[in-house]
């Protein structure tokens, strides 16, 4: 569930950062890597159940299985084919582990939950959120243009400046983001960090 961030909202007062609250990262189903998973233990269960049936039947096992058989009565854990597929066991082990224990969903942040409405929650999509907080970027007197990246932890802002001093835009555009940043109600706020350049004279 994703919900857009106010185009308003009260801001936090002067020199106070808002309030961070504990909310639980959304996470990602991994239907595709479940269903992959599944497939493929499904298909070895299968070939395997139909090759005991056949030799309970009186038939013969598939050669494939006889065949594999015979090198793992043969082979060694030193050979090099055998530590070839170990290791690439323990590397699938390892990404599908990885999986089950990240959220996942990174694109989209968790936001407040309403004082009012207990149990609902919402969250942002970084995109919007970086559309957002350029537009207050770009409301600042002397920014020419702005390109805003949102992470977890931080807002990376790089803005050019056509006039007034450099520092004097740093100023204000880290005290608009601070602000914006406050209004979009994400749990976790970030920190905005500014980087902020002489426009080239061709785009003045």
């Amino acid at each position: 569930m994703t919900a857009p961030a106010p185009d308003r909202a009260p801001a936090p007062a002067p020199g106070h950062a808002p309030a961070q609250v504990h909310v639980a990262r959304f996470r990602s189903a991994r239907r595709i890597p479940a269903a992959l998973t599944a497939l493929a233990l499904l298909g070895v269960a299968g070939l395997f159940l139909y090759d005991l049936a056949a030799v309970r039947a009186g038939r013969p096992g598939m050669q494939w299985r006889r065949e594999l058989a015979d090198q793992l009565a043969r082979q060694t854990p030193a050979d090099p084919w055998v530590l070839v597929a170990a290791g690439v066991l323990a590397v699938a082990g390892a990404l599908l582990l990885f999986l089950a224990v990240t959220p996942g969903l990174r694109r989209i942040l968790p936001m407040r939950p309403p004082e009012t409405q207990a149990g609902v929650r919402a969250g942002l999509e970084r995109k919007a959120a970086a559309l957002v907080l350029r537009d207050r970027a770009m409301e600042v007197s002397g920014v020419h243009s702005a390109r805003v990246a949102v992470r977890r932890s931080r807002v990376a802002v790089r803005a050019q400046s056509h006039f007034r001093e450099l520092d004097d835009v740093r100023a204000d555009l880290e005290e608009v983001l601070t602000a914006g940043i406050g209004e979009l109600g994400l749990a976790h706020p970030p920190q905005p960090r500014v980087r902020v350049t002489r426009a080239p004279v061709g785009k003045r």
